[in-house]
């Protein structure tokens, strides 16, 4: 009878275990909606401390042709910008 319960144990017992943590550890893998809102919501405010810096680049620049912007990428082209394809993503899903 031992050994029905240990038989039982290993091919019954332990992979219903595994698989029962394997769902939990993939359910809890995810952003939750209030987490995607919180990023949503740091783009947008990054977005717009990035427009006001620029704004503020372009009147210092007119009022100092000498002076010149220290960015780190001051090498990126709006083309190539992935935060500017977000924003194409997402107005294209707020379409729908």
């Amino acid at each position: 009878m031992e050994g029905i319960f240990a038989i039982a144990a290993i091919f019954i017992g332990l992979p219903w275990l595994i698989f029962h943590y394997i769902t939990k550890w993939k359910t809890t893998a995810t952003l939750t909606n209030d987490d995607e809102q919180l990023l949503s919501d740091l783009y947008e405010t990054a977005r717009r401390y990035e427009e006001r810096i620029e704004t503020i680049e372009r009147i210092i620049a007119a009022d100092n042709p000498d002076w010149r912007p220290t960015r780190l990428d001051d090498s990126r082209t709006d083309t190539n910008d992935p935060h500017r394809t977000l924003d194409t993503i997402r107005a294209m899903e707020r379409n729908r």
